[in-house]
Formats: structure tokens, C-alpha cells, sequence
């Protein structure tokens, strides 16, 4: 595989996007993985009772669909992911396609580590277009050779 963006190759304005789809199985591993049996993820019958009308993933779950595809814009270069801020917009369920777009908002210089933190604004948003997820994402990211 080849690496990923350096530091020295993203520009500010640079805009990566990023398509799947959520499905039963991930929000059932997802509650087994981390121990979170919250009924309005794993029942049903309770979810239909809820302002949701069902079921709705763990907000983790998308803050991860979210998080994810950073390890593949910067494999292989990426030192540290440093912060992940995410602001739940809309609920999302199994079945729906989830589009991440991750804008480069600003970099900072660090030449002691041969690159810089990068920092990105995030939108998530499901197959009807509905803004499922907002975040801002700072990463150290070493310099392409």
C-alpha cells in the first residue's frame, strides 16, 4: 500500500470524502464491544417507543465511521490523531449509507517532527442527505519523503 498524504502535500481547502454503509452487524458488535446495551440500540420493541420510532446506532459508532477513514488518507504518515470532536446532528440507523467529506481547515508547522498538526472540519451525512454528524479533527502528520 502506498502511504498517505504528508504534511508537506495537503493543502489547506483539501476536501477527502468517504462512503459506507452501517449495518445490523456493526451496531451489534459495536454494544458487545464496548459493553453499551443501551435498549434504544438493541431492542426494538423499546425503540419503537422512543421519539426515534426504533432502533438507532451508538453515537460511536458514528463518530468511528467518522474517524476512520483518516487512517487511510494519512497511512502511513500520521504520528498521533490528537483530537476528535463530534456534534450528533440527526440519528442514524442499520441500513443507512453514511457520506464523510473532511475538509483541511489549517495546518500548523512543526519542523521538529518533520511535519505539522493538520487540523479538519467533518461532515457525516446519510443517503437522504440529512447531516447525520459534524466534527473537527486535529492530527500530527510527518512530511512525505
Amino acid at each position: 500500500m502506498h502511504p498517505g498524504r504528508g504534511y508537506n502535500e495537503l493543502k489547506v481547502g483539501d476536501v477527502f470524502e468517504s462512503t459506507m454503509t452501517l449495518t445490523e452487524t456493526h451496531i451489534v458488535l459495536g454494544a458487545g464491544l464496548f459493553g453499551d446495551f443501551n435498549p434504544l440500540h438493541v431492542n426494538e420493541a423499546y425503540g419503537k417507543e422512543t421519539r426515534f420510532g426504533g432502533r438507532i446506532a451508538h453515537g460511536y459508532l458514528t463518530s468511528n465511521v467518522m474517524a476512520a477513514p483518516m487512517g487511510m488518507i494519512l497511512h502511513g504518515t500520521a504520528i498521533a490523531y490528537v483530537e476528535h470532536n463530534v456534534t450528533f446532528t440527526a440519528p442514524v440507523r442499520a441500513g443507512d449509507t453514511l457520506t464523510v467529506t473532511w475538509t483541511v481547515s489549517a495546518k500548523e508547522d512543526k519542523p521538529r517532527l518533520d511535519g505539522g498538526l493538520v487540523s479538519f472540519t467533518g461532515a457525516c451525512k446519510n443517503q437522504e442527505g440529512t447531516t447525520v454528524a459534524e466534527a473537527t479533527a486535529k492530527l500530527l502528520v510527518e512530511n512525505n519523503k
